[in-house]
């Protein structure tokens, strides 16, 4: 099964060692969270294709969904 954004940041973070005692730079955190960011992005308009078939709507749904409510 593939691997989900929220679990790629997970397994990313848990790399960081002992949560107690994990010192993640914030610039880092801010790269790892835009990548899976971008990872969820993906994995919305993949499900909106697989349904509906096209493309440009589901990025136009994302967009609308997700952008312009700030949500994301």
């Amino acid at each position: 099964m593939k691997q989900t954004a929220v679990e790629w940041l997970a397994k990313e973070l848990e790399s960081y060692g002992d949560p107690q005692y994990c010192e993640l730079e914030w610039k880092t955190l801010d790269l790892l969270l835009e990548q899976a960011k971008e990872m969820h992005k993906q994995e919305i308009i993949d499900a909106w294709n697989d349904v509906y078939g096209n493309i440009k709507d589901a990025e136009q749904y994302y967009q609308e969904t997700f952008v312009s409510k700030g949500s994301i």
